[in-house]
């Protein structure tokens, strides 16, 4: 049996007996603990029989030999036939509890969910379309309970094409809905960016303003771990290039509640880059960002810690990454940074680096993306441009390494940039004593 967790922590107990077979989707096959002091509380635990024997065997299924009913959802409906034969309970049947908590902290992926519910309910022409967000409520439980709550009609399960489903969510959306297209990775959108670029992105300009293009495509990008060269792509600076779209990253659970909530309601194309490990993170939320009107404006930067000597601007997880670091270079070195969390890279908001470069004089940018046309690069050439005879020492990047993602977990973590080489970099920019060496980049 194979099995991943997106939590980390130590393996208890496998309660799936060796060669058990058709095991149904939400069962449990796994007792996870946060410490190893905790796992031999669970020697003997069993969930509901879960050690019993294997499962008699499915029906084999059959061939679908019936031609599509290609009528109206609203005629099929009439003539009393079920949504899309669906095995999902109809939304009445369900009772439904609201993800958002009180105010406090939230994760990121209750942030997303509870963003999703409240644009669906205020606005019925919202619909999610992607692999698996319908009844096993997403690859990363993002979506969890929203099929439930909405029906068929508003949460499809699409076949595994990228190609496909976005092709069709595009088109939707040049007629008037307004599509949340959620790829189980952004690597996996290769296949359809032709859709999110050509068509998505372009139309507006081609038609002269008269067809626009509400969509929202939405999913997990960079590196998350142990996934590899094909999983790991951080495509950043790919969508950041594209005139007609929209990009935002987010990093804690405001930034992805209000940032969806203004992609939802924006008239173009959004591609909203989240991070994988950041999902199960929780983050404070204040009273305010739980209003069902929070969002945040698209093209607006935010100071996560204010300083004076060495600006740090990064986007996603690296915002995490450079707040660490900040620590590090106070306590270490004396030297008060700035974190600047980018939140939108599509506008770019140029106008809050050149104001910190003003102010402190000097840059390092920071990304787990490559060093070739990167993010990073943009940033030093718009700083150059615009606060230029602010700078007191060269910008510096700190940049994953320049080649595919390794599989090998020491390999892996050695390709990613680590709060110890912002530290090495901002100190070197700062000229201080022992602070030779080079960036990840």
């Amino acid at each position: 049996m194979e099995m991943e967790s997106m939590e980390e922590g130590y393996l208890a107990r496998v309660l799936i007996a060796e060669g058990t077979e058709n095991i149904p989707v939400g069962k449990p096959v796994a007792v996870m603990c946060d410490s190893p002091e905790d796992v031999a509380a669970f020697a003997n635990y069993s969930a509901d029989g879960a050690s019993a024997a294997p499962p008699k065997a499915a029906e084999p299924a059959r061939a679908i030999t019936e031609r599509p009913d290609y009528r109206p959802i609203g005629e099929q409906k009439a003539a009393g036939l079920p949504d899309r034969k669906s095995r999902a309970p109809p939304p009445e049947a369900v009772n439904f509890v609201a993800a958002a908590p009180p105010a406090g902290h939230m994760t990121v992926r209750d942030a997303i969910n509870g963003a999703l519910a409240e644009e669906m309910e205020r606005d019925d022409k919202v619909f999610i379309m992607g692999e698996e967000v319908g009844e096993y409520n997403g690859a990363y439980k993002i979506t969890k309970g929203l099929l439930a709550r909405f029906g068929p009609q508003r949460v499809y399960d699409t076949p595994i094409t990228e190609a496909g489903f976005t092709g069709i969510g595009v088109g939707a959306a040049f007629m008037g809905l307004k599509p949340v297209v959620e790829f189980m990775t952004w690597n996996f959108a290769m296949q359809s960016i032709d859709h999110v670029v050509n068509s998505a992105a372009k139309t507006l300009y081609m038609s002269a303003g008269k067809v626009s293009c509400p969509i929202v495509f939405r999913g997990p990008n960079g590196a998350a771990a142990g996934v590899a060269a094909q999983h790991s792509q951080c495509f950043a600076a790919w969508y950041m290039s594209v005139p007609g779209l929209k990009v935002i990253a987010p990093y804690d659970a405001e930034d992805a509640r209000g940032l969806l909530k203004a992609a939802i309601r924006d008239p173009d194309p959004v591609c909203i880059l989240e991070n994988e490990l950041l999902y199960g993170q929780e983050f404070p939320v204040s009273a305010a960002a739980l209003d069902k009107d929070f969002t945040l404006p698209i093209g607006k930067a935010k100071i996560m810690r204010p300083g004076s000597d060495v600006t740090l601007v990064a986007f996603s997880k690296m915002v995490g990454t450079c707040l660490k670091a900040a620590d590090m270079l106070a306590e270490k070195h004396g030297i008060h940074a700035e974190v600047i969390n980018l939140r939108s890279l599509r506008p770019l908001d140029r106008a809050s680096i050149a104001a910190s470069v003003a102010k402190t004089g000097r840059l390092v940018t920071v990304e787990e993306g490559w060093p070739a046309c990167g993010v990073g690069a943009e940033i030093v050439a718009c700083t150059v441009e615009d606060a230029f005879d602010y700078l007191d020492a060269p910008i510096e990047r700190v940049t994953g390494v320049d080649v595919p993602m390794p599989y090998a977990e020491k390999l892996e973590k050695a390709a990613l940039p680590v709060a110890e080489d912002i530290v090495r970099v901002a100190a070197r920019a700062c000229f201080r004593a022992g602070a030779q060496g080079r960036a990840v980049a």
